[in-house]
C-alpha cells in the first residue's frame, strides 16, 4: 500500500507485467509496419514510460514525436479537453500511430482524432499500452492494445494522481473500501462507550471520542491541543473548526480503518454540517447516525450504580443527571431533524443485555 497525497493506493500489475504488454503491441505493430517508417505520436504527460519502453522494443526505423491534451483533474475527467502541445508537421503522407497511456471513456481519444482531420496522413492508428473497454465510448477502433483493464483508478508507470506516482515502475489501483462512517448518539448511561467497543471490533472500525480527542491534545501539548485550551481557559467554547482539524488527524492516523464511529460529535446542527464537508473532502460520509434510546428512570438507575464504582459527582446526584439529560434532548432535537432530512436518522432501543442491544445496532448497519 503506498499513499499519494490523501489517497491509498494498492499493488495492481507488476513490472514485468507492464513489460509484456509494451513488448506485445511493439511486435504487433512491427509486422504490420516492417516495410516504412511510422511515425508513433505519445500523448503526454501520461504515455512518456510507455513511449520510452516500446521505442526501445520496436526492431524498425521509425520517428517520435508528442501532443499534449489533459482532461483530467484528480480523480476524474473534467469532460473539457485542451490541447497543449501540437502536432508535428512533417506528418503529410505518412503513416501515423497515436500512443497513448490508457483509454476510457474516448474523450481525449476524439480530440486526437479531430487534429488529424485535416492533415492528409497515409494512415491513422491508435494504441494504448491499457484499455478500459467497460466504459470506452466505442466511437473509434482501437487497433492495438496491451492491457484490457476493469474501470479502476489507477497509477503509476506515467500515470498520476495530482502529478504524483508517474515514477513507480508498477501499477497501482485506488484503494477503494466500503467504509461505514457512524454518528452515536445516545444519553448519559446509555452505553455509547461499551457499544463502540463491540462495533468497532467487529467492522473494524476507529471510535473517535471527541473528549478523548480534545484530553489526548491537550496532555500531549499538540499544536492544535494548545489551541483549543487558550480557548477554554478564557472560557469560550472551541471553534468548530479546531474541533475538525482535531478530528481529520485521527482519521489521517488510522488509514487501515474500514470506517469511523464518532461519539460526541456533532452537538449541533453546524457542526453536523461541517462533519459532511469533512468527510466529503475525504470521498467518505456518514451512513447512518445511530440514537441509543432509553427510558430515562433506567438510565439514572445505571449511571447511580456506575457512579458508586467510577466516583464521578455527576454520576452520583439525580437533579445532574437530569440536568444533563435536558442538556441532550436540547442539543440532539436539531440534529435529530438535520439527519433524519438525509434519511440517516436510526433509533435503537437502548434496554437490555449488552449482547441484545449489540443486536439490534448490527441490524442497522448490516444495511449499509
Amino acid at each position: 500500500m503506498i499513499q499519494l497525497h490523501d489517497k491509498f493506493f494498492k499493488p495492481f500489475l507488476s513490472e514485468k507485467e507492464i513489460q509484456q504488454a509494451v513488448k506485445g503491441i511493439a511486435d504487433r505493430i512491427a509486422a504490420d509496419y516492417a516495410d516504412e517508417t511510422p511515425i508513433f505520436v505519445g500523448v503526454l504527460n501520461g504515455s512518456f514510460m510507455f513511449v520510452s519502453d516500446f521505442l526501445k522494443a520496436y526492431p524498425h526505423p521509425c520517428e517520435v514525436s508528442f501532443v499534449k491534451l489533459s482532461s483530467y483533474q484528480g480523480l476524474t475527467s473534467t469532460g473539457i479537453v485542451e490541447t497543449l502541445l501540437d502536432l508535428p508537421e512533417n506528418i503529410e503522407g505518412r503513416s501515423v500511430i497515436i500512443l497513448e497511456d490508457i483509454i476510457d471513456t474516448g474523450r481525449t481519444l476524439q480530440e486526437l482524432v479531430h487534429l488529424f482531420t485535416n492533415t492528409n496522413v497515409k494512415e491513422f492508428k491508435i494504441a494504448s499500452l491499457f484499455y478500459k473497454s467497460e466504459i470506452y465510448n466505442g466511437e473509434y477502433t482501437i487497433d492495438y492494445f496491451g492491457l484490457e483493464i476493469p474501470d479502476r483508478f489507477i497509477v503509476g508507470y506515467g500515470l498520476d494522481y495530482k502529478e504524483l506516482g508517474r515514477n513507480l515502475k508498477e501499477i497501482y489501483q485506488l484503494n477503494q473500501k466500503h467504509m461505514i462512517n457512524l454518528v452515536l448518539f445516545g444519553k448519559p448511561g446509555a452505553g455509547k462507550g461499551t457499544q463502540a467497543e463491540f462495533l468497532k471490533d467487529k467492522y473494524n472500525l476507529k471510535h473517535i471520542s471527541t473528549g478523548d480527542v480534545f484530553r489526548y491534545n491537550i496532555k500531549n501539548g499538540t499544536e492544535l491541543g494548545t489551541l483549543a485550551k487558550s480557548y477554554i481557559d478564557k472560557g469560550d467554547l472551541v471553534p468548530d473548526e479546531v474541533t475538525i482539524k482535531m478530528l481529520e488527524s485521527e482519521v489521517d492516523k488510522n488509514p487501515d480503518a474500514d470506517g469511523f464511529i464518532f461519539d460526541g460529535f456533532p452537538r449541533t446542527a453546524a457542526q453536523a454540517e461541517a462533519l459532511d464537508n469533512f468527510l466529503e473532502s475525504k470521498d467518505m460520509n456518514v451512513n447512518a447516525t445511530i440514537a441509543l434510546e432509553a427510558n430515562d428512570e433506567v438510565l439514572i438507575a445505571r449511571l447511580l450504580e456506575r457512579g458508586k464504582i467510577s466516583g464521578r459527582t455527576d454520576d452520583q446526584d439525580v437533579d445532574k443527571i437530569r440536568n444533563r439529560f435536558d442538556e441532550y434532548n436540547t442539543k440532539t432535537a436539531p440534529l435529530k431533524e438535520y439527519y433524519e432530512e438525509q434519511h440517516k436518522f436510526h433509533s435503537v432501543n437502548g434496554i437490555g443485555s449488552i449482547a441484545e442491544i449489540t443486536e439490534r445496532l448490527t441490524k442497522v448497519i448490516e444495511q449499509f
